[in-house]
């Protein structure tokens, strides 16, 4: 039996640091899925796989990262397994319940707003922003963690930007 919990290595740092990151593992894999319960299975077939490969993680490196890639290749594989069978199909927006108990009503409104459009993404567009901007990754570090290009990194924030800009401009005008 291997020990996964071995001092001193990418296992010990996997074991140590992965309950702290689990909640932004459970945001990606939520702008992935689109769905919460898929985002609490995808995030916890992660954090399983995870932990059964510690070995392979290298210290020093980022965990976030690591986790993140790993859990895009999780649902990847899912959704092609998903069109084998021909199942599909993601919940509405309006299903989700994330306000921050720590911020007041309003600013929780203001993010159930903003989570309502950045979810309207095409799920490229929807990955990049919440790893750019919500996780705080440079364009290179998302580029890696997607497996494409800088290039298609920035091409996708402009996309996202476009849309999420001309959605607001549509709000405001329906609201005159």
């Amino acid at each position: 039996m291997r020990n996964f919990f071995a001092k001193g290595s990418g296992q010990e740092e996997v074991r140590s640091q992965l309950p702290g990151i689990y909640p932004r593992l459970w945001r990606f894999s939520l702008s992935l899925s689109g769905d919460r319960n898929s985002a609490d299975d995808l995030a916890q077939a992660t954090s399983a796989r995870a932990l059964e490969h510690a070995e392979k993680f290298q210290a020093g490196t980022s965990l976030a990262a690591w986790l993140f890639t790993m859990a895009r290749r999780i649902w990847l594989n899912e959704k092609r397994a998903e069109r084998i069978r021909g199942a599909g199909g993601l919940v509405s927006i309006d299903e989700f319940e994330l306000p921050s108990p720590e911020a007041d009503a309003e600013m929780n409104t203001f993010a159930r707003q903003v989570l309502k459009q950045v979810m309207a993404l095409p799920e490229a567009q929807r990955s990049t922003v919440v790893l750019v901007y919500v996780e705080g990754y440079t364009y290179r570090e998302a580029s890696e963690v997607l497996g494409i290009p800088i290039g298609t990194v920035m091409s996708r924030l402009a996309a996202a930007r476009t849309k999420l800009q001309t959605a607001q401009e549509q709000r405001k005008t329906g609201l005159r």
